[in-house]
Order: structure tokens, then sequence, then C-alpha cells
């Protein structure tokens, strides 16, 4: 979920008081997901897996609820924070520094988030619902607190204050106060204060509405009951995992079991079923909460004097306007187009010749299933036999040693010691690892991984930074703790869990996040780890996925289950041959999800039909006949997190593709570079800007040719 569904995507805004001034994203303020990447077809590369299940043993305490209070806990945060609240308040003007204004504010937020986090992640995984429903509840009273303090006049006077004082600052200290007063102008405090409460009744309802959008999309239970003769293709493991109804099978919403479906279910009529009722999730209800959330939204950007909430929005982020968004789709989508039209006309042979139709139409439920079939018969590449040389524990064996060569860390797995108050685990699959500096032999920071379906869980690919890196106005070090939640399929008793090779894929792009949270150096917590634009968040972590076609890469980790021979490399080599097989239709799909999203921030007044609209740019952009009668929209759980900033996917990878040809030039595995790359970029997090950072890491400006080459458009 940086999720975002993420699904590769969301991490913290730039500042700390963005989170409080906007008050239109569900951002836990520190807990926010970054999520893995959602196309037209779903997700790209699903969850990732990762090793065995933790056994849960008498020495510690695993499981569901892990807070016996959560209300009485947030609310002595609260207390706290409010009280050094009223200690920076009451500070003499005449006496204020850096240390007992800005900085005693960044102290503030990171003990609340500190202190809150854990609680408040719990609606995404706990296996008890009266705990996630007091997570929900936390989580809204968290908001609800921090946009007080973004209208907080004694505070905002106290920072205007220490402004005017005209203070010597530098580095992240002189970003940390323009970025402060940046964002309490955004919140409205040099309105009068009629405009300031209208927006703080907005903010909350905001909050409160985001909360029930994305727990509607987890709780719901759409499933599809299918007959024994109706999975004709799909794996025998797949149909005997299945809950069974008299006769029938039952197919749920997981990325996992859909995917089974659409890649290899050789009956239409059930891709068609399954596509369909995954297209209707989140139910009328999330379309009705979207499209208040939408007209609140947009008067929100109207009372700041925006033209709309794209414009509000993108202010802050690389893009800094909403036309330079539209001139990027612009031109981008007349490349695209023309490989997209070139995918879809192969994906209409392959129908046609597979079915014996010569007037057989491609429909959206066909994609994966002719991706698949043309794999097989065009590369000569079967996603099963794939499978076999991914175990999942070979996979994160491989990603541990990978990294932790590359960028001079280890890792080690706490697991045992865990299951304290301190350092919960929620449920028997969470391992938890420590990560320290092989140098200095310094604890850097703590990262769980908890990587398979389960009911009520967040059901996408995401990371969470539940505390971030900050030392402290007196001194003292927090160390960062992160969070990598996913859905791979789970082991059996007899058999290991095989990951597909796009889901070994988002494991690698997921613990991108994961290191953009461990290894920063920042100092003040507005800016640690993932704090960087919106639309740069995507970048490490997509570059970290370019690792998992490169043959030296693969040689370490990649083996068969059974055999434990090495991936052969005549089949890696039909695979990369492959790797640009419907690159065009990935891409459409990313740029109509992009435009559906500023479409809907765009609407004068708020005022959408949000099926209509998503109905109509599909018929714009995509080559599939729209599926009428579906509302994708309502589980597109971007659309509160990723607002009017979806764009930041495709606008990311230019920057991601053209920072891995450093590492393309001196090698995948080569520590040097990763040392660099660790200081250039991961380390610095959100401490300058974003195109700063790029240029300085290149060396000169970026340009999007290896964003070209990468989805193989440059021809």
């Amino acid at each position: 979920m940086q999720q975002s569904a993420t699904t590769r995507g969301y991490g913290r805004s730039a500042s700390a008081l963005t989170a409080l001034a906007a008050g239109l994203a569900l951002s836990l303020a520190t807990a926010a997901p970054v999520w893995a990447q959602v196309t037209a077809a779903g997700q790209r590369g699903t969850p990732a897996a990762a090793a065995a299940t933790t056994t849960a043993t008498a020495a510690r305490k695993v499981g569901s609820p892990v807070f016996t209070d959560i209300p009485g806990l947030i609310e002595d945060a609260i207390a706290r924070a409010d009280k050094a609240v009223a200690a920076i308040i009451a500070v003499p003007d005449e006496k204020r520094t850096f240390e007992n204004t800005l900085g005693a504010i960044d102290d503030l937020l990171a003990r609340l988030d500190s202190g809150t986090n854990m609680a408040q992640f719990m609606a995404y995984v706990s296996t008890d619902a009266a705990e996630r429903d007091a997570s929900n509840a936390a989580q809204l009273r968290i908001e609800s607190w921090m946009i007080d303090l973004s209208k907080n006049e004694d505070l905002y006077r106290a920072v205007k204050a220490y402004a005017a004082t005209e203070p010597n600052l530098s580095g992240e200290r002189a970003r940390l106060l323009e970025h402060t007063l940046r964002d309490y102008r955004r919140a409205g405090m040099e309105l009068p204060k009629e405009q300031r409460d209208k927006l703080t009744e907005i903010e909350k309802s905001l909050s409160e509405l985001a909360i029930q959008f994305e727990t509607n999309i987890r709780e719901d239970e759409t499933v599809v009951a299918v007959t024994r003769d109706e999975l004709a293709g799909v794996p025998e493991e797949f149909i005997n995992s299945r809950d069974r109804a008299g006769d029938l099978y039952v197919i749920t919403m997981d990325y996992p079991s859909v995917d089974a479906v659409w890649k290899h279910c050789t009956v239409e009529t059930t891709r068609e079923k399954v596509r369909f009722a995954y297209a209707r999730r989140g139910g009328q209800k999330n379309v009705r909460l979207l499209e208040r959330i939408l007209k609140l939204r947009d008067e929100h950007a109207s009372i700041l004097g925006y033209d709309s909430t794209v414009d509000y929005v993108v202010e802050t982020r690389m893009a800094k306007n909403g036309d330079t968004v539209a001139q990027f789709y612009e031109d981008l989508i007349p490349i695209v187009r023309k490989k997209a039209e070139k995918d879809y006309a192969e994906l209409t042979q392959a129908k046609r010749q597979n079915t014996g139709d010569p007037n057989a139409v491609v429909q959206i439920w066909d994609r994966n299933f002719y991706e698949d079939y043309l794999l097989r018969t065009k590369y000569n590449v079967d996603s099963q036999e794939v499978r076999q040389y991914f175990p999942l524990q070979a996979v994160l064996d491989g990603l541990f040693s990978i990294t932790q060569s590359l960028y001079g860390i280890e890792y080690r797995d706490v697991t045992a010691s865990a299951g304290t108050p301190d350092r919960p685990l929620w449920h028997e699959d969470v391992k938890l690892y420590e990560v320290y500096d092989r140098k200095t032999g310094e604890m850097l920071g703590s990262f769980y991984i908890d990587l398979f379906p389960r009911d009520n869980k967040y059901n996408h690919a995401a990371q969470w930074g539940l505390r971030q890196h900050k030392v402290y106005m007196d001194g003292t070090e927090q160390k960062p703790l992160a969070a990598l939640v996913c859905n791979f399929t789970k082991p059996t008793a007899d058999k290991p869990s095989l990951m597909q090779h796009d889901e070994v894929e988002t494991f690698f792009h997921e613990f991108g996040h994961c290191l953009h949270t461990i290894l920063s150096e920042a100092d003040l917590q507005s800016f640690a780890g993932t704090s960087v634009e919106r639309d740069f968040v995507e970048a490490p972590s997509q570059m970290f996925e370019n690792w998992v076609w490169d043959a030296d890469v693969l040689a370490t980790f990649a083996r068969h289950y059974q055999t434990g021979k090495p991936l052969p490399r005549d089949l890696l080599d039909r695979m990369i041959s492959a790797r640009h097989l419907n690159s065009g239709l990935w891409a459409m799909g990313q740029i109509w999800l992009g435009k559906i999203d500023n479409a809907y921030h765009m609407a004068p007044g708020g005022e959408i039909d949000t099926t209509a609209v998503q109905l109509e740019l599909s018929e714009q952009l995509l080559p599939y006949p729209p599926m009428p009668e579906t509302w994708f929209q309502a589980a597109f759980g971007h659309l509160m997190g990723y607002q009017a900033g979806y764009y930041g996917y495709m606008w990311s990878l230019v920057y991601a593709s053209d920072m891995f040809q450093r590492f393309k030039e001196l090698g995948m595995l080569n520590p040097e570079a990763g040392r660099y790359y660790r200081e250039k970029i991961l380390a610095r997090g959100g401490t300058m800007d974003g195109m700063d950072m790029v240029r300085d890491y290149l060396g000169r400006e970026p340009d999007m040719s290896a964003f070209l080459k990468h989805l193989g458009l440059d021809e």
C-alpha cells in the first residue's frame, strides 16, 4: 500500500505538518502504507511471500488481540502531546530557538507516532474484530487531533514568532521551517476563522469517510462459487485449497486466487464471472462514500483558493501543478498507445488461434489468460514451470543475501524473543528482524514480515513505516521500525509456497520501501525514510524490481524446490525476451487509473458520476470493451491515500529507470554501487527535493530514454 494497492506505494508526506494540514488522506501520520502497484487487470505483481510460517511457542505470546486498551493508550499519548504543545506555546517569543519550537514540534509528533502507530496498524492485520474496530477508532481520534493541531492558533503564532527572528538555519532545519510555514498556509491559517473552522469540519469528515471506505474494502466478502468443471485448467493444488459449499468451490477475491483463475482457467465464462465480481468489490456503498469524499475534497481546495483538488495536492510534489501532470500524460499516451495496440492485436490473434473463432474479441478477463498462453506458445515460458524455481524460502534467503551485501548490513531473526508488549506478534505467521550495519555494528532498525492471506487482513502488498528514524532535541536516537504486509500463497504440509516470478518482483519492490525506511539517516522525523514527495516515493522500490531479471542475481537463489538445480539460463533468456509482452497494455492501464484519479479530482464542485467516468475513460484509453454494471473504483484504495496523485507511479518510474543505469553499468551485485545509492538516495529520505537528489545521484539531468526502454517503448 506505500499501497497502496504497492499496488505498490504510499509513504508519509514530506513534512509532518503536511499530513496535519491536508486532512484529505487516510494517512495515519506515521503508519501510512506504501502500496503495491495496481493495474487495469488488478495488481501487477502480487503480494510477495517469505519464509515458512513461524510456529507459536509457549515461550512467547503470539496473536490477537495485541492491545488490551487501545482507547486508553491513545488518550494517554494525546495527553502527553497536549502537554508538549502547551510547553511550546508557553516559551517567551524572545527566547524561541529551533530546539524549543520547531524541533519540539517534530519531537512531540515523533513521540505520538511511535506511541500509537502499532495500535493504529492493527486495523490492517489483527485477527480480532474488536481490536480492528478499536484500531479504526484510534486512527480517527489521532487524525482528528492532528487536524486540530494544524489549526492551533497559539502554536501557529509561536512558529511565526520564531520565523520572525530570521534564524540562521541550514539543511534539514531550514527545510523544516520552510515546509512548516508552507503547510500552515495550506492548512488555511492565513484565512478568517470562519473559513478555518469550515476546513476543520471538512477534514474531520474526510478522515472518517476515508477510514470507512478502506474498512469496507478489507471486510468485503465477495466470492464466486463454481463447479469443478468450471475450473478446468486451474492447477490442482489451487483447487484443493478452496473451501467447498457442497459441490461448489469458493473463489475469494484475494489476488493469488483471482490470478490463478484469470491466468489458467480455460473456461472463459468462469474468468468472466470472477472478473465481474472483482470489479464490484466495495459495492455501491463505497461508490456513494467516494462521491461524498470528492465533493468535500473539492470544497476544501476551493476554500484554500485552488482551482481543483489536483492543484492543491500536486503543489507539494515534484510535478508542482496539475498542468504538468496533464502534459506528462499528453506526451506519454501516443507513445504507449502504439505499443498497446500491438499488444492487443497479438492477444486477439492468440485468442482466435486458441478458440478457432476468427471473430473472437479479447475481453479484459482474457488478458491474463492469453498473456500466459503467449508465454507458453510463443516464448516457451511456462509460468507453472518457472514457479518451481522460486520457493519462498529461497527467495527470502536470496533477497536478504543480496541486500546485505549491497548495502553493508546484516539481518538477524529475533522472532523467538518477540511477542512482548513492545514487540508484539499479532499472528503466528509474523516474523521480526533487526538490521545492523556491518561496518560499525550499530543496530539500524527492525522490520516485520506478514506475508500470507487471511480473513479481514489488508489484501494487497504494502510497507508501513511504523516508526521513523529520529534524533530528538535531547540527543536521544529512535530507530525505525517497518512492516511488510503481503498476501502470498501459503505453504502446505507437503509443498512449499512457490512464487510466480511477478510475485518475486513485488517482494523486491516492497523490500525496497522497507530499506528506504530502515536506512534513513535523517535527524528529523518529518524527512525520515519514505517522507519524500509522493511522486518520487515509488522510485527506489521500482528500481529494485530490476534485480529479479538479472542472470547473476537469480543465480544466487533461483533453484528448483525439489532438485536444487538453478534456473536454466535458456529459460531466463526466454523470460527476458518476453519481458515486454503486454507492456503497452500494462502502461496504458496505469495511465487509465491515473486519468480516472485526475478526472475525479478535477470535476467542478466535485460533482461527478464516478462509474460513468471510469467507463468513459476505459473506452478512450483501453482496447477492451468496457464492463457495464461494474464499479471498480469502490475498491480502488489508492483514492484514499494517493488521491490526485496516482500519476506518481508512472512519474517515479521515469526516475527509477534512470537511476538503475548506474547499477547496470557497475554491476547489480556491486557493493560500491550499493553504498553510493544508500548514501545518495536511501539515507537522505526527504531532506532535499527529489529532483535535486536525483540530479546529485546521476551527476546530470534525468531523461526518459531509460524509462521508455524499460517499458519496451523505445522503438
